[in-house]
């Protein structure tokens, strides 16, 4: 398994084990709906693991990307079907990555979900973890990819937990004005998560 088959499945794995806490953060001040929406999708890429084209990086996100705009249900499925698409157009005719593809990879899926969103940091949104957490990539200097996975991990939990005391403006959060202040946003620990799943199962090289 190369190593962006490894995160892929591990941010899949993560969606399904958590949809309870997800939905739970969610349902705070959203309908609740997150955890389910996104671990549906999820479900289905890891049933069609085996059956994605594998024949460059770029061609397995895109079907990563595919599965889920078609089976995410919510807002989720457009911004993550978004975000692993841009992160697909962002290594096209690579066969092999680097760091740099890395943080490529994530700017170009944090530049899609703000353009699908409407949304900036600091709306309270999986933004506020997922582009802190890819500027503490590109400034980790040298390190294997363990190392680097585990600043991404504690850049996207410090990150994440930065978003309790501030106000929603995007998405039906927004709706609920300072009674969003508070609690941490679901997309944004989502992310979290995920990161420190993939730091603490890297494979040994």
């Amino acid at each position: 398994m190369t190593d962006l088959e490894y995160v892929v499945r591990a941010i899949a794995q993560t969606a399904v084990d958590n949809e309870k806490e997800f939905g739970d953060l969610d349902a705070v001040v959203g309908d609740g709906d997150f955890g389910y929406s996104l671990a549906r999708g999820f479900e289905i890429v890891l049933a069609e693991w085996d059956g994605f084209d594998r024949s460059s990086p770029a061609a397995f996100l895109q079907k990563i990307a595919l599965t889920i705009s078609k089976r995410v249900g919510g807002t989720s499925g457009p911004i993550w079907g978004t975000a692993f698409l841009r992160a697909s157009a962002a290594v096209k005719g690579r066969d092999e990555l680097t760091g740099a593809d890395a943080v490529a990879m994530l700017t170009a899926a944090a530049e899609g979900i703000k353009k699908r969103g409407n949304s900036d940091v600091g709306d309270k949104t999986l933004l506020d973890a997922l582009v802190p957490m890819t500027d503490a990539i590109a400034n980790a200097g040298p390190g294997t990819p363990a190392e680097i996975a585990k600043v991404a991990a504690d850049a996207a939990r410090t990150a994440a937990d930065a978003t309790t005391s501030m106000q929603a403006m995007r998405g039906r959060a927004s709706y609920t004005g300072e009674r969003s202040i508070g609690s941490p946003d679901a997309g944004a620990v989502a992310v979290a998560v995920m990161a420190e799943a993939v730091a603490r199962n890297w494979p040994s090289q």
